[in-house]
């Protein structure tokens, strides 16, 4: 049986979604449809990919390297399309956020300066924001990648925000500080760009809850399973009901950088570069 994009489109978009029905929504047909288009992928390559069960819907070990190696194949697969059709093309890469309140700017503006480039925001998992697996041309990081595999220049700064419930003890706050997280329970984004090493030893938070994605951590705070911190370009960007930001007054602003490989060109750079710089002065 023969196999194509779609699968992988398919298995890619389990993998995000968390379960098949959503997975359907996000690919725009039925829930049925995309089961098929699962079964037939397991089937053709004579692995179980999902495990399904009445409550929930998890990749096997396979299916998670499988749809990691499928990233790659249809970054590849778009940019050889982009290549015959002559298109230029700038893959900005983002975990959490790309430049929060300020991204719908950053769009109109680049269309100004470059309007011969196609810009396209990709939300990724992981610390480098797909640069190191080729799914991104730049990226848009709070850390200070490798300088041995990557430039970097700072574009700007973003404060330190807390997250919580609306019903959670800090929901009446109006701010807070490093000291009142000390025996919180924490949800920690596995895959963030963020240090979150903010606190001495034995006075912090407790690390009660992991989540591999920001969805998945924004459900987790909002359900109450702990507490979050993020930046506040998060904080800009997801605003879900239920969730309540706060402001931590006693840690220095994190840099933002732009980020993307040693020895590769890349077309709009500098455009990017001042562009991103000028929104966050």
């Amino acid at each position: 049986m023969q196999w194509g994009l779609r699968h992988i489109e398919c298995l890619i978009a389990i993998s995000d979604a968390g379960s098949i029905t959503d997975a359907a929504i996000a690919l725009g047909i039925s829930q049925p449809q995309a089961s098929r288009i699962l079964r037939s992928l397991e089937k053709s390559w004579g692995v179980t990919l999902v495990n399904r069960t009445s409550r929930e819907t998890v990749l096997t070990d396979r299916g998670h390297r499988a749809a990691e190696q499928g990233r790659h194949l249809l970054a590849f697969a778009e940019s050889l399309e982009s290549t015959a059709r002559g298109e230029r093309l700038m893959r900005v890469g983002y975990v959490s956020s790309a430049a929060g309140r300020y991204t719908p700017l950053l769009q109109r503006r680049w269309r100004e300066s470059e309007p011969g480039i196609d810009l396209r925001l990709i939300h990724t998992k992981g610390p480098f924001a797909g640069l190191a697996e080729g799914l991104t041309d730049v990226a848009v990081l709070r850390r200070v990648p490798d300088p041995a595999k990557y430039h970097s220049t700072v574009v700007g700064t973003e404060g330190f925000v807390a997250a919580c419930a609306d019903n959670d003890l800090w929901s009446r706050r109006r701010k807070l500080k490093l000291k009142d997280f000390a025996g919180r329970p924490l949800v920690v984004n596995t895959q963030s760009d963020l240090d979150l090493n903010l606190w001495p030893v034995d006075f912090g938070p407790l690390r009660a809850f992991d989540v591999d994605s920001v969805d998945h951590w924004l459900d987790a705070v909002t359900a109450r399973r702990g507490v979050g911190i993020a930046t506040q370009a998060t904080a800009d960007q997801h605003r879900p009901i239920g969730l309540r930001y706060l402001p931590i007054v006693d840690v220095p602003d994190i840099e933002v950088r732009l980020c993307w490989p040693r020895g590769q060109e890349v077309s709009g750079l500098d455009s990017l570069v001042s562009i991103l710089q000028s929104l966050y002065s």
